[in-house]
Formats: C-alpha cells, sequence, structure tokens
C-alpha cells in the first residue's frame, strides 16, 4: 500500500499525455527543470547571505521608501454657461 507500482505510473504518465498534449509535455519539462535550478540557486544565495551576515554586527532595518508617484492634478477645463 506505500509506494507507486510500475502500472500506476504507467496511469499518470496516459493521464498527462491526454490532459497536455505529447508536443507541450516537453516544454513544461523544461520549464519546470528551469524553475527549479532557479530555485537551488536562489537557496543557496540566501544560505550564503544568512552566514555571511551572522558574523557581522546586525543592520539595522532600512526603511522602506514608497514607490507610489503623485499623479499631477488634472487640468480643469473652463465652465461653459449656455443660456
Amino acid at each position: 500500500m506505500g509506494g507507486l507500482q510500475p502500472w500506476h505510473w504507467i496511469i499518470v504518465i496516459a493521464v498527462f499525455v491526454l490532459l497536455f498534449g505529447a508536443k507541450k509535455l516537453p516544454d513544461a519539462a523544461r520549464s519546470l527543470g528551469k524553475s527549479m535550478r532557479i530555485f537551488k540557486s536562489e537557496i543557496k544565495e540566501m544560505q550564503s547571505d544568512s552566514s555571511g551576515s551572522s558574523a557581522d554586527a546586525p543592520q539595522p532595518a532600512k526603511p522602506i521608501t514608497s514607490e507610489r508617484v503623485e499623479a499631477p492634478a488634472p487640468e480643469q477645463s473652463p465652465d461653459r454657461h449656455t443660456a
């Protein structure tokens, strides 16, 4: 009852081929591989950053500057009165 048997894998692969089509599966696998490589590199970078910064004194938190840009006031058109 624990693991998947070979015929389970055949059914899973058949379902994936039916759902996504044979042409899209290599692209999906390639994208998944790229995503995993990026994820691993980010994890390694985070680990190296945390190990490097732990030797130094703790850095004070920087305030986050707002990225919000104030929109210019809309130009008001002259009032036109019809009489």
